[in-house]
């Protein structure tokens, strides 16, 4: 690991070093400066920011509204200028040198229209982007409880749903498509870490998240291979205003499980254009409750993270020295019960096998079996200038150690463990916009290999190599954005042989997948409140080495899986449609899709040929049920509706509602089922919430919160030798309060106390594999239920120095 960070530390300061060969290659210096003013009382609105995203420069509007940029290359930008209960001002500006503009903001009760950088050449209106795209900011996520950033998306993202082992572990899930079918993009690293399990999460720290962005649809175009279903893009480095520092501490606790957290960040920018951001975060929970289980034995986890980044802004552009840490210990649920009393088991099946003590559930000692997951990344990102484009190139490497221990007389010794590593790069060229075109160039992909470093092994060591080369165009005219492109993929995967006792456990697999894909859109704005959508997108995912080659019990899934070598790749093509309404007091969105699956992969039991269940004993004594991978053709189709009320004149209320579906099928019976296995239910979220901004009192922008979250039942499943169960419906309530607390002139507190679960609902989430535990005996029930009502507190203390 040395080596490549001491190869990446190199690149950032060869960069450094080189500059002065880009600044001879960029043309006219600009700025941007002006005042942000009320458009009705004409007075200045201070602290207003006025952000430059593809050249990732932002600035604050001073007490008397005023502001300047720093300097950066001529050309057409993207500005977009906020402020808190104003609408949002977005246009792009051509830069021939210095430019002086007041930007006029109206005050409104709408959500503010933002702008997206995911699967797009540059920055871009959500209004102008063709296929959906979903925003959380960091304020919406500091106004939300949860113990794990997926989580906190369900309930800000429709269409967004979560596969969960407990409260630790949440598989992102979008329109009832995962696991590899889905990237995950961090700081502009795709990440890679083994998730195609189903007990595997993603190791993002939640508290360092800035915002996030939510692409549902194929962007295979873009991102390549596994952008099947969409792309989850989280932001944790932004720059801030040039000559300051910034600072947040944050802490929070949830009574349910004892959840305590805490969070501290630096942000810096120097006025020479170096800028930095360091990050330190910990995560303890002890197990999670609810009133049929009580105490759910070994959910507990902690988690110790770290990250940030180093780099220089210029008028040549900028480059980025970024580095993350993430550690996580999770206890895995077993569910193994009592057969009397139906209570939680310690070491079952072993001699020390006893009921949990009191002391052991009021533990946050893991026992085993438990995962050990650690995620080491770092990674190079550069945006140069040129005289006629921008030219930007991401180089990241990233390892993924992830341990299981499931043998409690050997607890610090691993009985799985994978070691993955994986060099990223993303090399593109971005061309001036002219005449309203937007055209880019680039090639994208990564090299990894994995290691097996335990006794037991589930899938082979290999190696992988991927490469992609994209073209993609957007043109805008007055009311009319149109974007597209084309794509070509290249995956080889090799796998080493193994042989134990004679017997060959794996054998030797060179694998090659080639694919073309593309995609074409429109977005029409036929009013300043209406647009219309309109995507067509051809996406595809090569098999990953588990679907291919697994052989092995897994734990964590109590399972015993086996690959299938003659897998295709998965194709697919989708037809995305969308209409916004928006007017000063209504806001209506509704995107549909349908999405045609080739060669769809999914796994089912394997039957006995004496009938029932295939069962595997292990030479421990262990028995799995045995699963196979398989494929078949299929179709999804579902859709998104959101509705959003704030009557005049309480403008101050909102009355927000989301309502989403999707219905997966194969195209011909399957061992005598049609609907594809686990696709998430349909789920009404209904929000009656309460703003009061207000920039002089004490209290300042409070809020009230009153959710009704109504999930429907699922009966349309993959029922075939029990693979799966239904699921009836469940409501649940949550309330929240939040509001920023002045405590002088320059200095602030927020809070923010929530709910959830207000009624203490036992429910089991469909998507829940805890589900599938040991039933309890003496109350008939099946698996382990969610977490009933937890009460929450959020503290976040902001601090700001300028520099002289």
């Amino acid at each position: 690991m040395q080596r490549y960070f001491l190869f990446v530390s190199f690149l950032f300061i060869f960069n450094l070093n080189s500059k002065a060969y880009f600044i001879d290659l960029v043309g006219i210096k600009s700025t941007l400066s002006g005042k942000v003013i009320d458009a009705s009382t004409k007075k200045p609105l201070e602290s207003a920011t006025i952000i430059i995203h593809d050249i990732k420069i932002t600035t604050i509007s001073k007490k008397d509204g005023s502001f300047k940029t720093p300097a950066f290359q001529s050309g057409k930008y993207l500005v977009e200028v906020n402020y808190l209960g104003y609408a949002s001002i977005i246009e792009t500006i051509d830069f021939k040198g210095d430019v002086i503009k007041d930007f006029n903001l109206n005050e409104t009760a709408v959500e503010q229209e933002t702008v997206t950088v995911t699967g797009t050449t540059s920055a871009t209106k959500i209004k102008n982007s063709p296929q959906p795209v979903s925003i959380v900011s960091s304020t919406d996520l500091f106004r939300n409880s949860s113990t794990n950033i997926i989580e906190a998306l369900t309930s800000k993202v429709s269409g967004f749903s979560m596969i969960t082992t407990g409260p630790a572990i949440a598989k992102p899930i979008i329109r009832g498509l995962g696991y590899n079918r889905m990237v995950t993009i961090n700081d502009g690293i795709r990440q890679e870490g083994q998730q195609w399990g189903d007990e595997h999460g993603i190791e993002i720290d939640e508290l360092s998240v800035q915002k996030v962005e939510v692409l549902k649809g194929p962007a295979s175009l873009m991102y390549g291979s596994d952008a099947i279903a969409g792309v989850l893009n989280i932001i944790t480095n932004k720059t801030i205003q040039e000559g300051f520092i910034k600072a947040n501490l944050g802490s929070a606790y949830s009574d349910n499980n004892g959840l305590i957290s805490s969070f501290v960040n630096i942000d810096g920018n120097l006025k020479n254009g170096f800028n930095f951001n360091v990050y330190r975060s910990t995560k303890s929970a002890a197990d999670y409750q609810n009133k049929y289980d009580g105490k759910v034995f070994n959910s507990r986890f902690n988690e110790q993270n770290f990250g940030g980044y180093i780099g220089i802004n210029k008028n040549w552009g900028y480059s980025h020295l970024l580095v993350s840490n993430f550690n996580q210990k999770l206890g895995l649920i077993e569910g193994t019960r009592d057969s009397a009393s139906g209570a939680f088991v310690v070491f079952p099946e072993s001699v020390d096998e006893h009921i949990a003590t009191n002391d052991e559930l009021n533990s946050r000692n893991l026992f085993v079996p438990y995962q050990h997951i650690q995620h080491f990344k770092i990674g190079l990102d550069n945006n140069f200038n040129l005289k006629k484009g921008r030219l930007t190139f991401n180089l990241a490497y990233q390892q993924n150690q992830r341990k299981e221990f499931g043998d409690y007389t050997t607890y610090n010794t691993p009985t799985l463990a994978f070691d993955l590593k994986t060099i990223n790069y993303n090399l593109q060229y971005h061309f001036q916009e002219k005449a309203g075109w937007k055209t880019s160039l680039g090639v994208n992909g990564m090299w990894q290999t994995n290691l097996n470093k335990a006794s037991e092994v589930l899938i082979p060591e290999y190696h992988q190599f991927d490469m992609g080369g994209f073209f993609i165009t957007q043109k805008s005219w007055n009311k009319l954005t149109m974007s597209g492109g084309l794509r070509f993929d290249y995956r080889n995967l090799q796998t080493t042989e193994l042989n134990e006792l004679g017997i060959k456990r794996f054998e030797v697999l060179n694998k090659t997948f080639n694919n073309v894909s593309g995609s074409v859109g429109i977005a029409y704005n036929a009013n300043d409140n209406v647009t219309l959508k309109l995507n067509i997108a051809k996406g595809f995912r090569a098999p990953s080495v588990t679907e291919l080659s697994s052989n092995g019990a897994h734990e964590g899934t109590y399972r015993y899986e086996y690959g299938n070598k003659s897998l295709k790749s998965e194709t697919s093509l989708q037809v995305d449609a969308g209409l916004e309404l928006n007017s000063e007091h209504v806001s209506f969105s509704l995107n549909t899709f349908y999405n045609s699956f080739s060669n769809y992969i999914f796994y089912n039991r394997l039957n006995s040929v004496f009938g029932g269940d295939s069962i595997v004993n292990l030479a421990n004594g262990e028995k799995f049920s045995a699963f196979q991978y398989s494929q078949a053709n299929a179709t999804l189709v579902g859709f998104e509706a959101n509705l959003d009320f704030h009557p005049h004149p309480l403008d101050w209320l909102h009355i927000e509602n989301s309502f989403s579906m999707v219905s997966g099928t194969f195209n011909q019976n399957i061992f005598n089922s049609k609907y594809l296995p686990f696709i998430p239910p349909a789920r009404l979220l209904t929000e009656l919430k309460v703003n009061f901004i207000n920039k002089k009192n004490f209290f300042r922008n409070s809020s009230f919160k009153f959710e009704i979250d109504n999930t429907f039942a699922q009966n349309q499943i993959f029922s075939s030798f029990n693979t799966e169960t239904t699921t009836p419906s469940y409501t649940l309530l949550n309330i929240g309060l939040g509001s920023d607390i002045q405590i002088n002139k320059k200095q602030s507190v927020s809070l923010f106390l929530s709910v959830n679960n207000v009624a203490d609902v036992a429910y089991q989430s469909h998507l829940s594999r805890l589900k599938y535990t040991e039933k309890n005996n003496a109350t008939g029930r099946m698996g382990v239920f969610n977490m009933g009502r937890s009460i929450n507190l959020k503290l976040n203390i902001p601090f700001s120095f300028g520099l002289k």
